[in-house]
């Protein structure tokens, strides 16, 4: 059969094809989509309270141990808020894709969006007391070398006080939420709880009490250790700061089993040697048998390490360390670098915890580890010495063994040592020559 050569459509078919790709072309251009252009405000992504009702708000107020203005959640029924920042590793960036969502309040539309980062703000409860303290310690009074005696003063005027932001264009809102009657009910319930208070007519009067601010962090630390301390934090302030050094380490093996001993598992017992004539009876079966047992038995022996530590802490301690890290965790974090240098002087002489045990065994801990570094440096400098001279003894050996090298070169004659470099494959030794024939 002759091949046949397709042809190009002519006519009305070929105008049909044309009209097809032109409509094909048109309808893929008016499909692509363009991406709006970037906002400058990128939304951000919250995790509110439930409680918190719809007149909570975020505010901006002073930070208590930085002084710098920061955001707030603040609810007249849910209370006070701090913000907690989850920020994605940089190496394996990510970010939200928000959906489009209708505000009640102004029944706005937020467009469907992807932000660039995947930040996480969670709002955490905070005691209001931390944000009102800045104001209730004067700066000339925080120094424990200041015998001068506060006064008492109205909470409108710590309130004036904490309103003067130390950021000129910063805002604060301290005085918006003090129009809420019950947070402001909150804020004095908590300067009651540190201060000494008295009434001058129909207005409240305060005064800070060292004492009883003390023992507030305190009973808040206790909270904190009793409910656990993160495992981190745990093992790096708590467990390795106790930890004594190690007095001995001593390797134990479970001991073999008997030959006469019989395997409960197996259920074959292993024949102990009792006579000549009870060896010869023995068949080979049994002394398969015994073998595996053997190597079993070798095989399960687990050789174990026991530490010896110079001293254990008691659990008395352990808790006392506890409360000082959460105690310190609490000063860093809401109370400002000179009132929590005050309160760290007057916690020897605090009522609510004693620290003397503690104290206690971090000296007895310190001269132990003084004494342990001493000894170490004395085991390492008698390990290099050791170490040196077995280093001269290799020396010396390799010199003594390259000097007889030399006296035995300097005995063969060049003839010899040209005979050795001869080929001598193939060829038939000098005694070959002397046998006796066959």
């Amino acid at each position: 059969m002759a091949r046949t050569r397709s042809t190009k459509a002519t006519g009305p078919v070929a105008e049909k094809k044309g009209a097809k790709s032109e409509g094909t072309a048109a309808t893929s251009s008016t499909a692509t989509y363009t991406l709006p252009e970037q906002t400058k405000t990128a939304p951000r992504v919250f995790i509110l309270p439930k409680k918190a009702t719809s007149e909570a708000r975020i505010v901006t107020l002073q930070n208590p141990r930085y002084s710098k203005p920061t955001r707030y959640l603040v609810c007249p029924e849910a209370g006070f808020f701090e913000f907690t920042k989850i920020t994605a590793p940089k190496a394996s960036p990510r970010s939200w894709l928000l959906q489009q969502t209708k505000n009640e309040n102004d029944g706005t539309k937020l467009d469907t969006q992807v932000t660039r980062s995947a930040d996480l703000y969670i709002a955490s409860p905070i005691d209001p007391l931390f944000l009102i303290l800045p104001a209730l310690v004067a700066k000339d009074s925080a120094s424990a070398d200041n015998n001068k005696k506060r006064m008492f003063l109205s909470s409108d005027d710590y309130f004036d006080s904490l309103s003067e932001m130390p950021d000129s264009n910063a805002h604060n809102h301290l005085s918006e939420i003090l129009s809420w009657a019950k947070t402001r009910q909150l804020l004095e319930l908590r300067m009651a709880s540190v201060c000494d208070t008295v009434d001058a007519g129909d207005e409240h009067m305060f005064r800070l009490n060292e004492s009883k601010l003390l023992a507030e962090i305190l009973s808040k630390a206790k909270r904190m250790a009793e409910h656990g301390l993160p495992k981190s934090m745990e093992d790096k302030f708590v467990t390795k700061a106790l930890e004594a050094p190690i007095l001995s380490v001593r390797s134990t093996a479970a001991p073999a089993a008997s030959p006469g001993t019989e395997d409960a598992s197996s259920g074959t017992s292993t024949p102990s040697l009792e006579s000549a004539d009870s060896q010869s009876t023995i068949s080979s079966v049994e002394t398969t048998a015994t073998a595996v047992s053997d190597a079993s038995t070798a095989a399960t022996e687990v050789s174990t390490d026991e530490v010896t530590n110079a001293m254990t802490a008691p659990a008395e301690v352990i808790s006392l360390q506890k409360l000082r890290i959460s105690f310190d965790f609490i000063c860093s974090s809401y109370l400002a670098p000179s009132l929590t240098k005050l309160l760290k002087a007057q916690l020897p002489s605090s009522k609510t915890a004693d620290f003397k045990p503690l104290e206690e065994y971090m000296t007895k801990l310190a001269e132990l580890k003084q004494k342990a570094a001493a000894a170490r440096i004395t085991t390492d400098y008698s390990r290099k010495r050791t170490r040196d001279e077995e280093d001269d003894e290799k020396a010396e050996k390799k010199r003594k063994k390259d000097e007889e090298e030399k006296v035995k070169k300097a005995n063969v004659s060049r003839g010899v040592e040209k005979l050795k470099k001869v080929n001598t494959t193939g060829m038939k030794k000098l005694s070959e020559f002397f046998k006796k024939k066959t």
